[in-house]
């Protein structure tokens, strides 16, 4: 069987490399992104299996990219995990994998396997 491809879309480097370090441990194949442009450069010469996306970025926001995806057939059916440290509301999201920062390894995992296994594409459920 394939390994799973995940494109982390994540500025802080700290945080990226521990769900590298995470991800990567638990099999699975990482791409990394420190901003939105970079993550749809990856995604069009390597469309990943799901995308673990932060909302605020540089160069162009988590929203602005997960817009992008839903509208392009090739990638609205790609699974986004949305990564936040802020308060919005999770119905104006539009998607079902959430998760809120501080983000431990284990709860990472464990959305990462859900979300791939039920799907939330770009365009949510």
């Amino acid at each position: 069987m394939r390994q799973k491809r995940i494109l982390i879309v994540e500025d802080d480097s700290d945080l990226r490399r521990m769900f590298r370090t995470a991800l990567s441990m638990t099999g699975y194949v990482v791409d990394e992104a420190a901003d939105g442009l970079e993550a749809l450069r990856i995604i069009e010469a390597r469309p990943p299996d799901l995308v673990v996306l932060d909302l605020m970025l540089h160069a162009l926001d988590g929203l602005s990219v997960q817009q992008e995806l839903a509208g392009r057939a090739i990638t609205s059916h790609i699974p986004i995990v949305i990564v936040t440290g802020s308060d919005i509301e999770v119905d104006a999201l539009n998607v079902s994998c959430l998760l809120r920062k501080p983000v431990m390894p284990d709860e990472l995992i464990r959305i990462v396997r859900s979300c791939l296994h039920e799907g939330s594409p770009a365009a949510g459920i």
